[in-house]
């Protein structure tokens, strides 16, 4: 399985779970626990987590021994200590209640509770990946990805008739077909998996984005990610970054997203009034970020070079000690010095800091150069 399918299962697997719609069923067919569940997930994408245990504990008294119980746990603990890192206190509790909910879910159950229990076991095995991925734990993520691949291709036979479901098919669609041609060196291992179609996925994506009940969120989270760095379309990432925001404004992270889009756009009044609304809740993890975009700022709109490479230079420090999650806005600031070393003359210097930029960015047409 091609690198980047692990943010994908854990993305869609979550959210498809909460709209499949089976004959049968345990929580989903509880439409009183089902509306807390989703309360819930709101509750922690917008970082309240005051309000995010008092329902999980209402959840867990009504359905103890259910996998999602195990899910939503493991899922508070990765927000609360987001971004959470290979050395966290927190890693252990969270792994714990993941793998319980995995060991839950691949139990035999009675049939009509199977899509159920299958895509639990999928959100489970998509977070775990995710937080592997996303600390460079390769040998925990090869495992976990062969063992889960003959899961995630399951859930397609249990697909039924909701807009939602436009998100999980369209995912696939799209990224089989767009991920190799972004990164050649994995077409012949893309080449072991079904094809996709990257129209078809698209439009399935934009459907669930526009139309769908639950989807909404992770449907513009993705688009803003493809938009911005696979069809070169900042306006239309934008307005997906826009909505999201609009959804969970309680969350920092989200705000970065639409502050870098609107720097990307020229934006530069709508970017500040965005910066002064940020609450980082004294995360040194979002405080490094700000620094980034507000270094960008200063470059770009006043021409504060001094200023702009000082906070390039404390952002690049503050990320430092977050390892990959780090990488992306920390590219930013070594783009930015690039710039600045070049506009001083320092030329062995601007070559550095843009071979560093390179080699952290992921989406790398995305510089500021311009």
């Amino acid at each position: 399985m091609f690198p980047g399918i692990s943010k994908i299962i854990c993305i869609s697997a979550l959210f498809f779970l909460l709209n499949l719609i089976p004959v049968k069923s345990q929580i989903l067919q509880d439409t009183s626990t089902l509306n807390l569940v989703k309360e819930d997930i709101s509750f922690i994408y917008n970082l309240n987590f005051t309000r995010s245990h008092e329902l999980y504990r209402k959840i867990a008294a009504r359905y103890p021994d259910h996998p999602i119980v195990y899910l939503l746990k493991g899922l508070m603990t990765y927000w609360e200590n987001y971004p959470m890192l290979s050395n966290s206190d927190s890693r252990n509790s969270m792994e714990e209640d993941l793998r319980q909910c995995m060991k839950i879910s691949e139990k035999v159950v009675k049939p009509e509770y199977e899509a159920e229990y299958l895509l639990a076991n999928l959100c489970a095995r998509g977070l775990l990946l995710l937080y592997y991925d996303d600390n460079g734990l390769v040998m925990e993520v090869v495992p976990l990805t062969i063992s889960t691949y003959k899961y995630l291709r399951h859930a397609f036979d249990l697909k039924t008739a909701a807009v939602d479901l436009n998100y999980f098919t369209g995912v696939y669609d799209y990224f089989r077909e767009a991920y190799p041609k972004m990164y050649p060196v994995y077409k012949s291992l893309a080449f072991m998996f079904p094809h996709g179609d990257i129209e078809n996925g698209l439009a399935q994506l934009q459907t669930a984005a526009k139309n769908s009940v639950v989807m909404k969120a992770e449907s513009s989270i993705l688009l803003i990610w493809i938009y911005l760095g696979y069809e070169d379309d900042p306006d239309e990432s934008t307005m997906f970054a826009r909505f999201l925001l609009g959804k969970y404004p309680g969350n920092p992270y989200f705000h970065a997203y639409c502050i870098r889009n609107l720097l990307v756009l020229k934006e530069y009044d709508e970017a500040e009034k965005l910066m002064s609304a940020v609450k980082n809740g004294g995360s040194g993890y979002i405080e490094s970020e700000l620094m980034i975009l507000k270094g960008i700022l200063q470059e770009k709109k006043y021409n504060n070079i001094n200023l702009a490479c000082q906070l390039y230079r404390d952002g690049i420090r503050g990320l430092s000690a977050y390892g990959k999650y780090g990488d992306e806005f920390a590219a930013y600031g070594y783009f930015g010095l690039s710039r600045i070393s070049h506009e001083n003359d320092l030329q062995n210097t601007r070559k550095t800091y843009r071979e560093t930029a390179m080699k952290l960015a992921d989406i790398k047409k995305i510089n500021f150069d311009k």
